[in-house]
């Protein structure tokens, strides 16, 4: 196995442990603004030192690409929670999983990854295996047309600001960005954004207590997640590991089964399946 092939899956094991603690902190009645505000807090002081301590802080005007990456990272979590409101949850993270194929259609439109039967059979199966495990269906979603169709509009902005953000990330290490210093100018615009959306709706910076718990430890998986994907397509293809990466959803319904003992149904199973499939077609890349 290749070492971006190793760095892409740490990643995608990293973004599925933070599901599973975003699902908890959901569980918890923790506000999703306030969580993101709190995990900013904590990433972006941590992704600073790792980065003075690695020596891998080094200042190039090619590293504003990780902060407009930033700025699109921000904008996908804001759209996609904002789309909760009046979506169907299941329909809504089906959609917004699919951000890797925004990130692959634009690697292979504009900085000429080709696209091989190998990737495209297993971007089909990861399509299947996102549908399968996380939803896919609207018949839960009962709220008015006009609702309805504004929250599909948020959470599709969302999709393609989130696939962007990951773009510009490959764009940046194409220009030789360092991938420590990508994640700090990320970190740099994120928290800011962050912890203005907080104050202008409640005008004050106070998130109950326990969100501090569960966002830490959301801190460190996605500093890990983050540092593992950008050191990943900096010695690969971003339309093979990015969607690799993507693909947490695995580790995030592997712990549901064995940890909150969710029930194994068919759909899970054959979803499972798939995502291996999909993980061995793009490995075989």
């Amino acid at each position: 196995m290749s070492q971006p092939l190793v760095y892409a899956v740490a990643a995608m094991v990293c973004y599925g442990l933070s599901d599973f603690v975003y699902k908890q902190a959901a569980g918890a009645g923790i506000r999703a603004d306030h969580f993101l505000m709190a995990q900013g807090w904590f990433f972006f002081p941590l992704v600073v030192v790792y980065a003075l301590a690695t020596r891998t802080l080094v200042l190039d005007p090619a590293a504003l690409w990780g902060s407009l990456a930033g700025a699109f990272l921000f904008v996908g979590f804001y759209y996609f929670i904002r789309s909760l409101t009046a979506g169907s949850i299941s329909t809504n993270a089906s959609i917004f999983r699919l951000n890797f194929i925004v990130t692959v259609l634009l690697v292979v439109a504009f900085l000429d990854e080709p696209l091989t039967p190998n990737k495209i059979a297993g971007l089909a199966f990861a399509l299947l295996a996102t549908w399968l495990l996380v939803g896919g269906g609207v018949s839960a979603d009962r709220k008015p047309s006009d609702a309805r169709s504004r929250s599909l509009i948020q959470v599709a902005v969302a999709t393609l600001a989130f696939g962007a953000s990951n773009f510009f990330h490959t764009v940046g290490l194409r220009h030789g960005a360092v991938p420590e210093t990508l994640a700090v100018g990320q970190a740099a615009l994120f928290m800011p954004l962050a912890t203005v959306l907080v104050y202008l709706a409640d005008r004050k910076l106070r998130p109950p207590p326990v969100t501090f718990r569960y966002s830490a430890m959301a801190a460190v998986l996605l500093l890990g997640a983050t540092i593992f994907l950008l050191r990943s397509v900096a010695g690969g293809q971003a339309s093979v590991l990015v969607p690799i990466t993507q693909m947490g959803f695995i580790i995030a319904a592997l712990l549901g089964i064995l940890v909150l003992r969710e029930p194994v149904t068919a759909r899970k199973a054959i979803g499972l399946v798939a995502a291996l499939a999909a993980l061995a077609a793009l490995a075989a890349t």
